[in-house]
């Protein structure tokens, strides 16, 4: 399904965290024994190869059999501290995408809304008054045990992702307020892990300021966005940054086909991935790569679903 040459197809895998240890609240989410199973067995399937070389090499056709590449979104410490080494020990190339408005102690707007209703020791979360992206009232609700906790998560993070960055930061800041608690500050990278992962041998692509969803931007602010994301790493690292991560990723929904690879290619960069799932193909556009991870527990089912990918 996946031959060396022309007819080659590139899979993109794609995490966000690595955790070292299990998380009730999120227990899909990675952690280190997983990830390490993962790693292990994308090592024996396919050639990963660092995601600017494949990028190049899906364009003029030199892929090698069972291509793949790997990649992180954020910019999250555990990148850094727990998913490394493990890269490290199985020999693998990853590149890391960084939203650098969150470097040395910044939080995800997701991460302040996440440790509120986590943390709080409150019966009840009261959120009236405060607005979706739609004009409709949070309203109030009961903090249970973990199973109730979740489902409100899943429930506000859909309801205030497609607010524009700024109320965005605002309505989660007061919902922590409200939640009576204060949210972390070591979550994120500092610039001397990102140089460290560089170190490493690891890529470091850019991913935005503050991970704003660029189909909301015009396109001078997205433009803005995603060059001053660039600009500061280029400074952090010393060096040219060649690769782009829309933030959310999907086509059409949180950027503009139309529009957004463009402007990505104007910048100057050499390649950019979404979040859609596929297998790339020589001659698709390498600025909307394709990515994809399934999340199977069982390595049957997991590469199962991989071999579908190939096939998409």
């Amino acid at each position: 399904m996946s031959p060396a040459g022309s007819s080659a197809r590139l899979n993109v895998l794609i995490f966000h965290r690595v955790l070292r240890e299990p998380d009730p609240l999120f227990p899909d989410e990675v952690d280190a024994a997983r990830f390490d199973e993962l790693l292990g067995w994308v090592n024996s399937w396919f050639n990963v190869l660092p995601l600017d070389e494949a990028a190049r090499r899906l364009q003029d056709g030199s892929l090698p059999a069972r291509a793949a590449a790997l990649s992180f979104d954020d910019g999250y410490a555990d990148n850094h501290d727990v998913a490394l080494p493990l890269l490290q020990r199985h020999g693998l190339p990853c590149s890391f995408f960084v939203a650098t408005g969150f470097l040395n102690g910044g939080r995800m707007w997701n991460d302040t809304l996440i440790e509120a209703v986590r943390r709080s020791t409150l019966p009840t979360l009261d959120l009236r008054g405060l607005q979706d992206a739609k004009g409709a009232d949070l309203g109030q609700h009961a903090l249970g045990e973990t199973d109730t906790r979740r489902e409100l998560l899943e429930q506000l993070i859909g309801r205030v992702k497609y607010l524009a960055p700024e109320p965005r930061v605002s309505c989660v800041d007061a919902i922590a307020a409200r939640a009576e608690i204060r949210p972390p500050d070591d979550l994120m990278m500092t610039s001397d892990q990102v140089r460290a992962l560089r170190g490493a041998g690891m890529q470091i692509g850019a991913h935005t300021v503050s991970h704003p969803i660029l189909a909301t931007l015009d396109a001078n602010a997205a433009a803005d966005e995603i060059g001053r994301s660039r600009d500061v790493l280029q400074q952090t690292l010393g060096e040219r940054v060649g690769l782009f991560a829309y933030p959310n990723g999907k086509p059409g929904t949180d950027y503009l086909p139309e529009v957004h690879p463009a402007i990505v290619r104007e910048l100057g960069f050499d390649a950019a991935v979404s979040t859609r799932w596929a297998a790339a193909r020589r001659g698709e556009d390498v600025f909307q790569i394709p990515r994809f991870t399934p999340w199977d527990r069982g390595r049957f089912k997991f590469g199962l679903r991989l071999a579908r990918n190939l096939l998409s």
